[in-house]
């Protein structure tokens, strides 16, 4: 019985590689223009124009605090309804890329405001404008912080990128579901669907553990 099942299965192999191949993208894709939305607004969220502080803010905490299939639908049921037609891969790297923005933009916001003050007045009496300042002193010091979270947070988004199935677009989680109308076997499908994640994702968590290793090396050496 279980070897009929595998066979099955490996006549699926075909259809669970198209799959995986349409979440790396939609992930990558994802990730790419959710850092570099999320790193813009993490530096307006600490440039000290509080009423775009507090929109930011605000936008950041309704993401962060509503369920992402939710937001996920919103996109691709309502906005057709305003005359915005979107596919479902469309729909899928807007909702991944809004989410992975705002998560960044708290992570980026958080490692600015980690730099101290001392070494931010520094840059200032040295006649730096504000885009040097930022360049120069503060983001390189800020990303020793950011980078361990930020790496862990592209794990997440990878993992959360299984949402777009509810849309029926055809990524890793979909085509699970779809071979166990097949395979009557759920848990065997489903462990080799979570295998695959795991393998797209293992290589980030390693980084981010390796980083995280030197981020509390270099502050030890710091301390001494």
């Amino acid at each position: 019985m279980i070897w009929q099942q595998l066979q099955s299965l490996a006549g699926s192999y075909p259809l669970a590689l198209r799959g995986l191949g349409v979440t790396v993208v939609l992930s990558l894709i994802s990730l790419v223009l959710g850092t570099l939305l999320g790193f813009g607004l993490g530096i307006l969220r600490t440039g000290g124009n509080r009423l775009i502080s507090s929109v930011i803010g605000a936008w950041v905490d309704l993401i962060r605090g509503t369920p992402f299939l939710v937001q996920i639908f919103l996109i691709f049921f309502i906005l057709p309804e305003l005359g915005i037609e979107l596919d479902a891969f469309t729909a899928g790297i807007i909702a991944l890329t809004n989410l992975a923005a705002c998560f960044i933009c708290e992570i980026v916001a958080a490692g600015i405001r980690s730099v101290p003050t001392g070494q931010v007045e520094a840059a200032l009496a040295s006649g730096l404008s504000r885009w040097q300042r930022m360049r120069q002193v503060v983001l390189p010091q800020a990303m020793r912080i950011v980078l361990p979270p930020l790496v862990g947070q592209y794990v997440l988004l990878i993992k959360d990128s299984s949402v777009v199935s509810a849309i029926g677009l055809t990524d890793l989680t979909r085509v699970g579901w779809l071979v166990v109308q097949r395979v009557p076997n759920g848990l065997l499908v489903f462990f080799l669907i979570g295998l695959g994640y795991f393998i797209v994702c293992y290589p980030l968590i390693m980084l981010a553990r390796r980083l995280e290793q030197r981020m509390g090396a270099a502050h030890g050496e710091v301390q001494l």
